[in-house]
């Protein structure tokens, strides 16, 4: 298990839900505080120069966990279940930038509210038809660069279209790709999961990406969840992807990165141990 941290470009909007902006200081600031690679959020291939971001790793000696789309929804406009066949092919464009940008690095894309919804006038079972078709799409692209596509649950509060683990394991049964899987959010799955140690459990299969935030969104330690019962679970899962932090900056970021970090390192290097234990015996 690795941690990371969530960033983004200098110029992003406050739609970026992440701790760090600007993509080389965040590099080299994270790699500072201890964690291990970088989760980027961008609205676009574009937004940032492969040249560039793989010297950044190498000199601080990071990886990328995960690339986030919350600025393709939020920014753009765009999502796989809009009724608009333009906006879905330019969703997919997008996408597709996206992904073959982490054949290179990380290896995964998520999909958070880019997803989409079931909107004015449209039937669920419509929904489901076109996120299905656009999923189906993008994993094959994936396939071809050896990427992951994910969807991540998200509370009922900001989406009303797959809320929790079990809605998305459902749902991607019906995309029938080997390459597609689900991102979990912990703070997302304490409002709509019933518990989240079982869920996590009873999803394990589809788990490949863990997003983690306390139940005020902030920095794990700082609210009520239990961090412990959830690194069980995903033990009982052999899960052996990231953890990534998520979670709101707060007045300020580098303290709540720091708290972050500091909570999790000692939780992460328990779990590795157990892990390691684990494969060597009989």
């Amino acid at each position: 298990m690795k941690t990371a941290v969530t960033i983004a470009d200098s110029n992003a909007k406050d739609s970026a839900f992440v701790v760090w902006r600007g993509f080389r200081e965040s590099i080299e600031k994270a790699a500072r505080y201890g964690y291990d690679g970088v989760e980027l959020a961008l609205k676009g291939a574009e937004e940032i120069h492969a040249k560039e971001l793989r010297r950044w790793l190498k000199d601080s000696n990071m990886e990328v966990s995960c690339i986030t789309t919350g600025q393709v929804f939020a920014d753009r406009g765009l999502y796989f279940t809009h009724p608009d066949p333009e906006i879905r092919k330019k969703t997919i464009e997008v996408f597709s930038g996206l992904i073959d940008l982490a054949g290179e690095f990380g290896g995964i894309v998520n999909a958070g509210r880019s997803r989409g919804f079931v909107g004015p006038g449209q039937t669920r079972e419509e929904a489901e038809t076109l996120f299905v078709d656009t999923m189906q799409v993008l994993c094959d692209r994936a396939a071809s660069k050896q990427v992951e596509l994910l969807i991540e649950p998200v509370n009922r509060y900001e989406i009303n279209f797959i809320n929790n683990l079990d809605q998305g394991s459902q749902i991607l049964s019906k995309v029938e790709r080997p390459n597609c899987g689900i991102h979990a959010d912990v703070f997302h799955m304490n409002i709509e999961d019933d518990k989240i140690g079982e869920s996590l459990i009873r999803n394990g299969n589809w788990i490949r990406y863990v997003h983690f935030a306390d139940s005020n969104r902030l920095a794990p330690g700082l609210g009520h969840l239990d961090f412990h019962e959830i690194m069980e679970a995903l033990k009982a899962i052999h899960y052996q992807g990231w953890v990534s932090a998520e979670i709101l900056p707060g007045e300020d970021p580098d303290h709540m990165a720091r708290k972050a970090i500091t909570y999790l390192k000692p939780l992460v290097m328990e779990y590795n141990c157990e892990i390691k234990k684990r494969r060597v015996l009989p």
